[in-house]
């Protein structure tokens, strides 16, 4: 256990911003699952900036690495297109 307040505090922090972070990646993963599942390429191309959205702002933040994210975009950006 931590002897120190701001141990005490830093812990604290650590949870919160743990939370929040599995919050966002797991919405974000279920976002492009949703995005997947579509075949209407009018739904998909409307949907599509607010999933690079979610995937920008996760790389921003450094939950998910900068190339796995851009990476993600390119590869559904060729699916929206190919459908």
């Amino acid at each position: 256990m931590a002897n120190h307040k701001s141990a005490l505090k830093r812990i604290r922090q650590n949870e919160t911003k743990r939370l929040r972070n599995k919050y966002q990646h797991k919405t974000t993963r279920n976002a492009i699952k949703k995005l997947r599942e579509l075949t209407d390429k009018k739904e998909a191309e409307a949907f599509l900036p607010s999933v690079c959205s979610m995937l920008d702002r996760l790389a921003k933040t450094n939950v998910i690495h900068a190339n796995k994210a851009a990476n993600l975009k390119s590869g559904l950006t060729k699916f929206v297109s190919a459908i």
